[in-house]
């Protein structure tokens, strides 16, 4: 399970990376504003291209791939600085028991 899963987000990453490097950026027409192109150069974008919806496909995919890959190799043995490290007790101070002909000084 952990393997194909492994498999998936490494194909999915490739695949993202392709796909991101495919499309055309959004600066691509600000040589034809010059040249006297009736397109705009900033206007609206239009309907998403297949490009861009499968983009974010890719996208959703790898983050949930991400994420069960955490869950799964995260859950590991954990382990601390501290380990090996004698604690020592508190220093407090004891009550002696009281002393006969002394005052007890809580009133017992």
């Amino acid at each position: 399970m952990q393997v194909l899963i492994i498999l998936l987000h490494v194909l999915v990453c490739l695949a993202l990376i392709l796909i991101v490097l495919l499309q055309k950026g959004k600066g691509a027409d600000m040589g034809a504003a010059f040249g006297g192109s009736s397109q705009t150069v900033f206007g609206s974008a239009g309907a998403t291209s297949f490009l861009s919806k499968v983009t974010a496909a890719a996208a959703i995919i790898f983050m949930i791939t991400s994420l069960i890959l955490a869950f799964m190799f995260g859950k590991g043995e954990t382990s601390s600085v501290m380990e090996g490290v004698e604690t020592q007790a508190p220093i407090t101070q004891q009550q002696s028991a009281p002393v006969e002909g002394q005052e007890n000084p809580q009133g017992d």
